[in-house]
């Protein structure tokens, strides 16, 4: 079920306590034993199962019996956790609707100083193995729950934003807190969803913002019609946790690559065909003359 404001609200601040415990203790196992949250969270037995079930009747809390008693986190206690410090911190004062869903992501709007959106970062348990494969900022061994592959994620993207706002039109960054970043609402659709009257512009608008990107040190890596918006007038570039640099050993397979997708999706609805190759040259041309 989609996150609930209310559910947040409504949290005593023992379950806030048992969810604390449950984060800090997921670092050490996948499934923390039942006697080892007690004795964290400092209650009585009948009190912490009285406020795990209720945790685990609102889908904050997952509990398992093998290979014994334990329990950890799912999303929605780290949606609760993340959204709490935030609140605190005055960077938000409500939660509205979910506006979109990815493969990784959920976003939503959110009041903070004015509308904001919040993204919040959710590497599934089932693609965590992809995930620690095909990122350089996962571990290759060791214990790293999908918690903290999410917080990773989010922090991995926050660094862009903040390193390109006010050079690369993307989404200022307002705060964060674990895998949920704060930043600011774009007046815009999906590229998917324009219907452009100058493909041709907004193709040389894109390359110009690829290009001032590369010479701050950064390569999207997962560049497509789906994370590039359009306001009517300016192109904007959203999604930045895949980033790598231009010194990455795959860099110029993964520049190469986000052009050749937002060149074919040009192909397609518009029936425009763009050198790829002098595209690059655009783009790489700053940087190598330095």
């Amino acid at each position: 079920m989609p996150l609930s404001a209310d559910d947040i609200k409504n949290l005593h601040k023992y379950e806030i306590r048992i969810l604390n415990a449950l984060e800090r203790m997921m670092r050490r196992y996948r499934w923390v034993p039942e006697d080892d949250l007690r004795t964290a969270v400092h209650l009585s037995a009948n009190e912490t199962k009285y406020r795990v079930g209720n945790l685990i009747h609102l889908d904050m809390v997952r509990s398992d019996s093998v290979p014994y008693k334990g329990y950890s986190l799912v999303f929605k206690g780290y949606d609760a956790l993340a959204l709490s410090g935030l609140t605190a911190k005055k960077s938000i004062s409500a939660l509205g609707s979910m506006i979109g869903v990815g493969k990784e992501s959920e976003i939503y709007e959110a009041l903070g100083f004015g509308v904001v959106v919040l993204k919040l970062h959710k590497i599934g348990q089932r693609s965590f193995q992809t995930v620690r494969t095909n990122r350089d900022y996962m571990p290759e061994e060791g214990h790293c729950p999908w918690i903290f592959a999410s917080a990773k994620s989010a922090a991995r993207e926050y660094e862009a934003l903040t390193a390109l706002n006010g050079k690369v039109n993307v989404p200022v960054p307002i705060d964060i807190n674990r895998h949920v970043i704060v930043m600011s609402f774009i007046q815009g659709v999906n590229l998917n969803r324009c219907q452009l009257e100058n493909p041709d512009a907004v193709w040389q608008e894109i390359l110009e913002q690829v290009k001032i990107a590369y010479s701050e040190g950064y390569i999207h890596g997962d560049l497509s019609e789906y994370n590039i918006m359009y306001d009517g007038a300016v192109v904007w570039i959203i999604d930045w946790p895949q980033w790598i640099t231009p010194a990455h050993q795959n860099a110029d397979a993964a520049l190469r690559h986000d052009l050749e997708t937002v060149g074919a999706f040009f192909t397609k609805k518009y029936q425009k065909t763009y050198d790829i190759d002098e595209a690059l040259r655009f783009v790489t041309a700053v940087r190598k003359e330095e």
